[in-house]
């Protein structure tokens, strides 16, 4: 019988987007038809490089370049693949959540891999918007910089508060302005980027929701109070405090932010 953390790790270290996501599917449906066995003894690793190092070319987040006009199908391509790269990054973000932690919950368990099924989902979502347009993912440099706080996140409450509930929280702001952008566009390439992007925008509320359970639950475990959230993340990503010049509010109090919590973040009201 195959066992689950065994599998999880030998599937977040695949290399290649189609062979993680065929293996991948494999491993959910045993997973879902409870026909996996449990060694929550195993040792979890921590990872030096992320799966994708091989397939992409991986630069330092700061020298990225500066994305091109949108107007312009490359311009539009690069936005694309650097919203498919956030996505196949976070699949193996949400794997990690379930790989790293033992002895949880089976509800724990449930939704990081549903996570992991909706993010595949989102990858392959855009992936086809790049192909049709004569570009792949790869085409692009990416950063690692989502895999590099996951591995400095490797207690439960820290990873919660830094990778849900903060970066990708972070998500919920940026995507709104993105729609607003391309919105000022009027072909097909535009129109599908921002069909992709209400899609995603929903889901990912429900994935910062999640986050929001499991680091409440974790902080009531280890008699953490939730309060210490900011405090908690600005250990491992310093300036988390700082005002932002958008946040989606509406969003981030349906994945479970407090206005004391967004008024921290912003300068804008929250009723």
């Amino acid at each position: 019988m195959m066992e689950f953390f065994t599998e999880l790790e030998r599937v977040l270290q695949l290399q290649t987007p189609k062979e993680k996501i065929e293996q991948f599917k494999i491993f959910y449906e045993l997973y879902l038809e409870d026909k996996l066995s449990y060694n929550h003894e195993q040792s979890s690793k921590v990872f030096t490089l992320p799966s994708f190092d091989n397939y992409c070319n991986t630069v330092d987040a700061k020298t990225m370049p500066k994305r091109t006009a949108l107007s312009t199908t490359q311009g539009k391509a690069y936005m694309v693949h650097a919203i498919a790269h956030i996505e196949y990054s976070a699949i193996d973000l949400a794997l990690d959540h379930a790989y790293r932690f033992k002895n949880m919950p089976k509800a724990f368990y449930d939704d990081w891999l549903e996570v992991a099924d909706d993010e595949i989902r989102h990858f392959l979502m855009l992936e086809p918007l790049l192909v049709e347009h004569g570009y792949k993912y790869g085409d692009f440099g990416v950063h690692s910089f989502l895999f590099d706080i996951s591995m400095k996140s490797l207690d439960l409450v820290t990873r919660m508060a830094t990778v849900p509930r903060y970066l990708e929280a972070s998500g919920l702001d940026s995507n709104p302005k993105m729609i607003e952008k391309l919105g000022n566009i009027n072909d097909d390439f535009a129109r599908d980027i921002i069909k992709a992007l209400k899609v995603i925008l929903e889901e990912e509320v429900d994935h910062v929701k999640k986050g929001d359970y499991w680091f409440k639950w974790a902080c009531e475990r280890e008699n953490i109070n939730p309060d210490e959230y900011f405090n908690i993340v600005e250990k491992i990503l310093p300036g988390a405090k700082k005002t932002k010049p958008y946040v989606n509010i509406k969003d981030r109090q349906k994945a479970g932010f407090s206005c004391a919590e967004i008024k921290v973040i912003s300068d804008e009201p929250c009723d």
